[in-house]
This record gives C-alpha cells, structure tokens and sequence, in this order.
C-alpha cells in the first residue's frame, strides 16, 4: 500500500498561484501581504489540508512558550478571574502567562493576536464577548490557521466559535441557560413585568442572556414586551444612568430588574435608593456573573466558574484534555434581592 505524500509548502505555493516565500510570509504575519493574496493562501491551506513540517512542530513543542490571555480589562472582576484562572494553571505548567488587554477594541485585539504569533506564543486565549461582523471572523479564521501552522493554539473563551474546520479550541459557560434559570426564579417568585437592563446589541455575552430571558417568558406564558429590554453597557455606571432615565418618565411599570450583570445591578441598586425604592420591598432584582460587590449587596445572581474557565482554557491549548467546545455549567446563588409577590 502506498503511503500517502505529505502536503508541502511547495504545494500551497502552486495551489494558491504564489512564490513559497509569499506562503512563507503568511503563515508567518512578519511581512505585509495583501488581503486578497492572503486569502488565497489560507484557502489553499485548508483546502491542501497542509500542517507545518513534523520536525519544525516537535522543536516548537519542545521549548514551552507563553500562555497570553486576551481581555477587554482587567478593572472588571470577570476578566480579572478568569485571569487569574489562566495565570494560576499557566504557572503550574511551567509556562509564563501574559495579559494584553483592548479596551473592547476588535482591532486592537486583532493587532495583538497578530503581534503574540510574531512573538510564537504557545497559546493565544481570548476571553469574553466581542462583535462578530463578516471581517472580524475572516480575520480571525486566519489567525487561527496561522497560529496552528507555527503550532500554536488559539483557544477561545465565553464566545462562540468561529464556525467549522477553523483549528480554534473553545470553553465557555451554559450562558443563555444561567439567564433562563434566573429569570425563571423571579417567574416563580410571581414576576411578571420583569425589566432586563443590559441590551447590548451584537454583543456575543449580552445577546445570549437575553435569548435566555426571552425564553423563560415564553416558557411561562409571558409575552415579551420590548419596552422592558434597556440597553446598557456592561459596568456600574451604566447601570446607574439608564436606570435614572427609567425611573424619570414615571412610575415603574415593572416589579423586577435582571440586570445584565453584577456591576449593572449595582449602578442600578443605587438609583433605586435615591428614588426611594427599597430592595427587595419595593422592587426584586437579580443579576448575572457572581462577582463583588454581590454578596455585599446580598443579590441574587447566576455564579459562573471563573477560575475554571482559565484553567480549562489553558489546559485545552496544552492537549491536556481534548473536548472541544467545553461548556461548563453554572448556577443560581440565591441571596436577598427578591421578593415573593405571593398569589395573583
């Protein structure tokens, strides 16, 4: 039986209708190609099924390289865990973890992905919601083929996938299902004008909890009114503004706030007071990501496992443990924030 013959570089050369050196180039990103001759490349890479030469790889493998983790920032409690997550497994793999973080800036996280395959980092991590638009997944369906190609790994975590055959890991949280549990037990508890403050439109994070939401409604024969969708930005401030504009046209007309997250819930904690409304007598709210202050605020919220989602994301870029996408469960942690309405 012939042995099949191993995909060379040469071959995506001829395939794509470009030099070796421009392949070189691409799979490389230390040199500017064009958008279109790149294109070319990484189709004919996928289409070739061509991984780099096996004695390249096993030098790669055996010189550990660092673990970068890619966040928005690290002022926020839930980039900072699962941070600290990925520096704790990093460290006990012998590896050295970096944090670059982007301001929630597709491109500057694209940029640092570019800048961390220059550096041959062994694993590249992103972390938490971004806008998927046609160019961000293109771009990065690109990196991703360029980091495995230099035998690395990129591993995505608390977002979706890039879409089939793209070598990218995933590990995230049963998302949709935390908001659909939560919004369940305001539901039980007798609520049915429940305000979700936090919309964020196009937001991988913001858009599943509120499919979660939404469909806990459905599942109680609530019918979704789309005044009560607000958006607001994921922090304590925003929290606080848009509850403000609620409450100045008037009365609430609702009797309970899922607040997108635990800092929005805290911003609008504190606009409920000024007004005057006491929780949970007065208004029920819950929130989502289980992180400080919650417990000071004694809220109800979901509680995701932060630290082993680093943990996990490291492990998968290391093969340590190959179930990929990895969906981690969570869980409501009941506290003070909402009150029984009692029969209707």
């Amino acid at each position: 039986m012939t042995t099949p013959r191993r995909v060379t570089i040469r071959d995506v050369a001829r395939k794509a209708g470009v030099s070796v050196a421009t392949v070189s180039r691409v799979l490389g990103g230390d040199y500017p190609v064009l958008a279109v001759t790149r294109n070319k490349v990484m189709r004919a890479v996928r289409e070739l099924d061509y991984v780099p030469n096996a004695h390249a790889r096993a030098l790669s493998a055996a010189r550990p390289g660092a673990i970068a983790i890619v966040v928005n920032t690290i002022a926020v409690p839930y980039y900072a865990l699962i941070a600290q997550g990925v520096e704790d497994q990093a460290a006990q793999e012998g590896r050295l973890s970096l944090i670059c973080t982007t301001g929630g800036d597709n491109g500057r996280e694209l940029s640092i992905v570019q800048l961390l395959r220059e550096q041959r980092a062994e694993a590249v991590i992103l972390v938490g919601s971004v806008i998927v638009d046609e160019e961000y997944r293109k771009r990065m369906t690109e990196y991703a083929h360029a980091l495995a190609a230099a035998g690395s790994r990129l591993v995505l975590c608390g977002r979706p996938p890039l879409g089939e055959g793209v070598p990218a890991l995933v590990v995230g949280f049963d998302n949709t299902g935390g908001a659909h549990a939560v919004t369940a037990h305001l539901l039980s508890a007798g609520h049915r004008r429940i305000l979700y403050l936090g919309v964020r439109p196009g937001h991988t994070t913001s858009d599943t909890r509120v499919a979660g939401y939404r469909s806990a409604l459905a599942e109680h024969g609530v019918a979704l009114d789309p005044s009560l969708e607000v958006e607001a930005e994921f922090d304590r401030d925003a929290g606080y503004a848009a509850m403000n504009r609620r409450l100045a046209e008037g009365p609430p007309d609702f009797t309970a706030v899922f607040a997108g997250n635990d800092l929005v819930a805290a911003g609008a904690i504190q606009s409920l007071h000024e007004h005057g409304l006491r929780v949970p007598h007065d208004m029920s709210i819950v929130g989502y990501d289980d992180v400080p202050p919650a417990q000071d605020l004694h809220l109800t919220t979901v509680h995701l496992p932060h630290d082993e989602l680093g943990r996990a994301a490291v492990r998968l870029a290391l093969g340590r443990v190959t179930t990929s996408p990895m969906t981690l469960g969570t869980h409501i942690v009941v506290r003070d924030s909402v009150r029984p309405l009692g029969p209707r």
